[in-house]
């Protein structure tokens, strides 16, 4: 029985490891690839991206939510401003479909965004043109920091994870970590208020229990990321509910905290906003 055509292959795990400056990667066996290509689903991926191979930037985005059936439930839309230029600031549960619903909305509205996001997306056309990039794992390259430094200095709304990473099981509740300072800095030096974003939901058990596990064994390696890609594919034909709050101006971040502490200020309000009843 022959396998469906992938088309074009956007994610080469062999490719990856095969290209890597990493000898640990370049010496691991060819079944151990193989399984981490079926672990993060790359035919599958593949298959959907190849599908949508013309929809590129803003367009890939409403064609992601009819990909995957999703209902999304948007509570205070009516908080999104008319001017755009601000931070859209989100929890992030999920760690691809909260990306794409986010972006959605804002783009939705102002007809334009950048997402800082992981560099890694820039691996994939349909969004690179949407992604101002960071190195999650190392130091930025001078070109990323340029086109950072001019994203946000222009008038487009930018939709950002200031956790920086997906959320986990923290004392004994899944939430984001502590949120980074960075985007209080920039909000402030910008002129960027910024509008909280809160989403319902979480990742599948086995997701926690792994990264639960690599802990307890003292692993660094998040193993657990491998299976982002399975809890995109769990969120076929779900409802999504989301929750928009008022924004928050910047010249609100004065010295009576610092910038880190502003930005946790900013995360324990995103949170209150999923508390409070509708």
């Amino acid at each position: 029985m022959t396998k469906p055509d992938i088309g074009t292959k956007y994610i080469d795990i062999a490719k990856i490891v095969s290209e890597s400056d990493s000898e640990v990667l370049k010496k691991l066996p060819g079944f151990i690839v193989r399984l981490i290509a079926k672990i993060i689903k790359q035919d599958e991926i593949n298959r959907v991206l190849s599908k949508h191979s013309k929809s590129i930037g803003i367009d890939f985005l409403p064609a992601m939510i009819r990909e995957f059936n999703l209902t999304l439930q948007i509570e205070g839309k009516e908080n999104l401003p008319e001017n755009g230029k601000c931070f859209f600031a989100s929890n992030h549960p999920f760690g691809v479909i909260d990306g794409l619903i986010l972006t959605r909305i804002v783009s939705e509205k102002y007809g334009t965004l950048k997402a800082i996001g992981n560099d890694a997306f820039m691996f994939l056309p349909h969004l690179r043109p949407l992604i101002a990039a960071v190195n999650v794992y190392g130091q930025s390259s001078k070109e990323y920091i340029k086109v950072l430094d001019e994203t946000f200095n222009s008038e487009v709304p930018i939709t950002h994870f200031p956790a920086g990473k997906v959320s986990r099981r923290y004392k004994g509740k899944v939430q984001d970590a502590e949120w980074q300072k960075s985007f209080i800095t920039k909000a402030i030096s910008s002129k960027r208020d910024i509008v909280p974003f809160y989403f319902y939901g979480r990742n599948s058990r086995l997701f926690y229990v792994i990264n639960s596990l690599r802990q307890i064994l003292r692993i660094k390696l998040n193993i657990e990321l491998m299976l982002l890609p399975r809890e995109m594919f769990r969120k076929r034909n779900n409802t999504i509910k989301i929750k928009i709050g008022k924004p928050i101006p910047y010249r609100k971040f004065d010295e009576t905290l610092t910038h880190k502490g502003w930005a946790q200020e900013v995360r324990s309000q995103v949170y209150e906003l999923g508390s409070k009843k509708s």
